[in-house]
């Protein structure tokens, strides 16, 4: 995991967004749900994982059905301090638009109880591409699994809501403002 490949894609001297430095939660691992308004509207979704964001862009936003399996897809890790950002990415540069933290909170893996190699296992799942785990968010709640799929694209992957009692089948994007602060993009 590296924060190259997002530092050659920024110009730190005319955007806001976080310098790439790796970081750590005191405690619980987080995850962050950025609303990004680019070029297309979609939502960017970050798991802490080794001092770093693994990230992934979801172009119609998480789901809190089952049914909908939602379209995933890899994007570059981002640095850790980058889970309270919101603001405005200027024109001509990457990703230009507006952002808020459409969600937020912290994240344990599905049926796994020994925190001693918690990091390990979560690497292996990523490199083998299933990740199940438990979002304790403000929006989002409950069990969710990343799945890569198999196809060219190597950064193709599903985000799927499991069957349990957070599943409903209203729509959670309806909560569009920010949980940090009420704004909307």
């Amino acid at each position: 995991m590296s924060l190259h490949k997002y530092n050659l894609k920024r110009n730190f001297d005319s955007t806001s967004e976080p310098k790439a430095e790796i970081g750590k939660s005191k405690k619980e691992l987080v995850f962050v749900v950025q609303k990004h308004a680019a070029s297309h509207l979609h939502y960017d979704f970050r798991l802490e994982m080794g001092g770093l964001l693994k990230s992934w862009a979801i172009p119609k936003g998480p789901s809190m059905s089952p049914s909908n399996k939602r379209l995933a897809i890899m994007v570059e890790d981002h640095p850790y301090s980058y889970k309270d950002f919101e603001g405005t990415i200027p024109e001509g540069n990457y990703g230009a638009g507006n952002v808020i933290v459409w969600d937020n909170g912290t994240y344990t893996l599905a049926d796994y109880k020994n925190t001693d190699d918690f990091e390990d296992v979560l690497k292996s799942d990523l490199q083998n591409g299933h990740l199940s785990f438990i979002l304790n968010g403000k929006k989002l709640k409950g069990e969710f699994t990343l799945v890569k799929l198999k196809t060219k694209e190597e950064n193709t992957w599903l985000l799927i809501k499991s069957k349990d009692q957070y599943a409903t089948e209203e729509d959670i994007l309806q909560q569009y403002k920010s949980v940090l602060s009420n704004k909307t993009v």
